[in-house]
């Protein structure tokens, strides 16, 4: 059988902190796995530590943007990425280390099956560990969005994910058009509605221990806009 090729991808803005180690854990437990990085210009200097790593990390590309231009368009120019370079699988990850990097041989595992797998902190096996409000926001939202759209998953917004390339016939995430974090809900829309094979696993969810979050505290309101005009569309 033919092997695999594998795309593991994730977004940075000053990750400096985080980045050098996050690329080693990925190539320590899933050693021929590609690694792409969108870097938009950090200003602490995360997109040259990534130059400096590539010299000795093989099958890692980094992207560098001339500005800070947001989360949903760098997964949409890695998933056009995945497609023009022919990959099989494109896995979706934070750069914080909120999302574990030995979970993402559990996505290789269910990929065969399934056209998009997501990881759930609230389903049999997940967690959340973040605490106070946006623990209380994250698992509350999770449950609205699913009353609201009749969508039997527990999992929306984290963007701990992976895509079946293949099986994804004529989607692309450019037909996503909500912003920001409304763009992870975005997606799981689209592809339910689509009826594309859709599977849950478990994963542990921490919160960062270095830098700073990049979520703005008005995020929670365009992602309850969008959930109202998803909702009107059914």
């Amino acid at each position: 059988m033919k092997k695999k090729k594998i795309l593991t991808f994730t977004a940075t803005y000053n990750e400096a902190e985080n980045i050098k180690k996050l690329i080693y854990k990925i190539k320590k437990y899933n050693p021929n796995i590609h690694i792409l990085i969108i870097d938009d210009n950090s200003p602490d200097g995360t997109g040259k530590i990534i130059q400096k790593i590539s010299k000795n990390i093989k099958n890692l590309k980094l992207i560098t943007r001339t500005e800070k231009k947001g989360l949903d368009s760098a997964h949409k120019l890695a998933y056009k990425f995945a497609l023009k370079n022919n990959y099989d699988y494109l896995i979706t990850m934070d750069a914080d280390f909120s999302h574990d990097p030995r979970v993402i041989k559990n996505f290789i595992k269910f990929l065969p099956k399934f056209s998009f797998v997501i990881g759930s902190r609230y389903i049999r096996g997940g967690k959340c560990l973040m605490k106070g409000k946006r623990l209380l926001l994250s698992k509350y939202g999770n449950l609205f969005i699913r009353k609201v759209l009749g969508i039997n998953l527990t999992e929306f917004t984290t963007s701990f994910r992976g895509f079946n390339l293949k099986n994804l016939k004529n989607f692309n995430l450019d037909q996503i058009n909500s912003k920001g974090y409304s763009f992870f809900m975005g997606t799981v829309i689209e592809i339910y509605n689509r009826k594309f094979s859709v599977k849950e696993i478990p994963i542990i969810f921490k919160d960062r221990s270095k830098g700073v979050s990049k979520i703005p505290k008005f995020e929670i309101f365009r992602t309850l806009k969008n959930l109202i005009l998803f909702s009107l569309r059914k």
